[in-house]
């Protein structure tokens, strides 16, 4: 019998992300990494899916201390905390609140949690903050000490920032740990650095920014379910692809705001005043790429998880196509964006079936 409470593997500390298993992906003029074969995924897959299963299924980690709130006072904190967390989701973003509202009770706590975390950080670097006056040196330190705190909550389950109690109550429940979090919090310290991108840098950027993103959700998902390691490999690709993809999407739909505001080109050799129609179709191609590996993963997520999944990711992919369709020279100071019905008639066909809002 497989292991019920097994996840998908988690990857190491190491700051060269792991490859993706799809060998067969040749990479767009972006220059970001293809993924290249399975070995590590699968190598990895035993020992995170034992520490997820350590961590979930009893009501205390291997420390001793319990994994989740426990206690009147604590719950009743962790409920405010939880609350706390779904207000940033639902100002921040419609896209993520729509898919977030097809899952169940537990995951979309988990997931909102996941999300508000990543905000907060993204808004230390990238806005907020900033705009408080916080020079950069500031917002160094700034972020470290919200990765302190949130490593300090996972270990002891609890912090004074909700934001941050919220996110460690759901590591704790689902396993995530530092080598998940280290690799997000280097990402986003990346942000402060004003050094072009390289393709390996690049790659690496999106790993931490957005692929262990996906893969902390699908620690949410897989939670009392039953996968084989072949499944469990297949869904770790899919999530870090369909993380990759959102993050590529957002990278060109957004490179007016990225360069003007921020300074910032994610996409190496490509100049961004010059991009022509078919430098950015190349880019999107390695989108589209993403997005057809996430897809096939999709049907081994549970029922509920896989429709939101469906939502977010037939979004995404809507987004895709229209920015196929506008002119590259429009996107530096165009945002494209999917209409309020579009994305109503998306949840709509998720709920309905996976793959349904294709047809």
């Amino acid at each position: 019998m497989t292991d019920t409470r097994r996840v998908a593997p988690t990857s190491p500390t190491s700051p060269t992300p792991p490859a993706r298993p799809d060998a067969s992906r040749t990479q767009a003029t972006s220059g970001t990494t293809g993924a290249a074969g399975s070995a590590d995924a699968a190598s990895s897959a035993s020992a995170s899916s034992a520490s997820a299963s350590s961590a979930s299924a009893s009501s205390a980690g291997a420390s001793g201390r319990p994994t989740a709130a426990t206690g009147a006072q604590l719950e009743k904190y962790t409920a405010a905390a939880l609350a706390s967390a779904a207000q940033v989701i639902g100002v921040y973003s419609t896209s993520f609140g729509l898919a977030c509202r097809l899952l169940g009770p537990r995951e979309r706590s988990q997931v909102t949690s996941i999300y508000a975390l990543v905000r907060v950080a993204d808004e230390i670097v990238d806005g907020a903050a900033s705009q408080a006056g916080l020079p950069t040196a500031a917002q160094r330190t700034t972020l470290d000490e919200l990765e302190a705190e949130t490593l300090r909550a996972i270990d002891t389950g609890f912090s004074t920032n909700l934001i941050v109690h919220a996110f460690a109550d759901t590591a704790r429940a689902t396993g995530i740990d530092a080598r998940l979090t280290a690799p997000f919090f280097a990402s986003m310290r990346r942000d402060l650095d004003s050094a072009p991108f390289d393709a390996a840098g690049i790659a690496e950027y999106i790993y931490g920014s957005a692929e262990v993103v996906g893969l902390m959700c699908l620690r949410s998902f897989l939670q009392q379910t039953e996968r084989s390691d072949a499944e469990l490999r297949m869904l770790s690709a899919g999530s870090r692809s369909l993380g990759a993809a959102f993050q590529k999407v957002n990278f060109l739909r957004d490179i007016a705001a990225d360069r003007d505001d921020l300074g910032r080109n994610y996409f190496p050799g490509v100049n961004l005043l010059t991009m022509t129609d078919a430098e950015k179709n190349l880019l999107l191609d390695d989108m589209d790429a993403d997005l057809d590996a996430a897809a096939r993963a999709l049907p081994l997520l549970p029922l509920g998880s896989r429709r939101a999944v469906a939502t977010a990711h037939g979004l995404f992919s809507s987004l895709a196509v229209k920015l196929r369709e506008t002119p590259a020279r429009a996107l530096l100071s165009t945002r494209v964006r999917v209409s309020d019905p579009e994305k109503v008639m998306i949840a709509l066909g998720a709920a309905l079936g996976p793959g349904a809002w294709k047809k």
